[in-house]
């Protein structure tokens, strides 16, 4: 499945071997993790000007009405661009194409500029994991001068 947007075109990875992991690693800092759900999942890439790969995300089935965003990033210099939105759009489309009834998107408590983008484009909080973060990774997460600590998830519906 491939979107278009003037010269911009998100392209499924037929090998996980060729995940842009310097990208995916910007949205999660474990490789463990990151080879866990690209083992599971399917990797979309973001290619500006049809060959300048700024953006990545892990699309992964949960159960058979639900699809889980399990990364998605955008190339530093390339945020702040409308290409996270686009992705989102993207694995929106991808969903209600696929028949699923829900998509699903965790970050971190200290996420500020993911949360509010995620809310902007419909997604609603559902469940707060405590400590995710501190259980399941070796080294502490700072961002936004905030420990991450919390696991955020958040749903959108899908109308058919």
């Amino acid at each position: 499945m491939n979107t278009k947007s003037e010269k911009n075109i998100i392209v499924e990875l037929q090998d996980s071997k060729e995940a842009p992991m310097d990208l995916l690693e910007l949205a999660d800092p474990s490789i463990d993790q990151v080879n866990k759900y690209l083992k599971h999942g399917r990797c979309f890439v973001l290619k500006l000007d049809l060959d300048i790969i700024v953006g990545a995300m892990v699309l992964q089935e949960n159960s058979p009405d639900k699809i889980e965003i399990k990364n998605i990033a955008v190339s530093e210099q390339h945020q702040g661009q409308g290409f996270g939105k686009l992705m989102l759009n993207f694995a929106l489309d991808f969903a209600t194409k696929s028949g699923y009834q829900k998509l699903t998107i965790a970050t971190g408590n200290s996420s500020i500029g993911q949360l509010a983008l995620y809310q902007k484009v419909g997604f609603e909080i559902v469940d707060v994991v405590k400590d995710y973060f501190i259980r399941n990774y070796s080294e502490p997460i700072f961002e936004n001068g905030i420990t991450c600590k919390h696991q955020i998830v958040l749903e959108k519906d899908i109308l058919a």
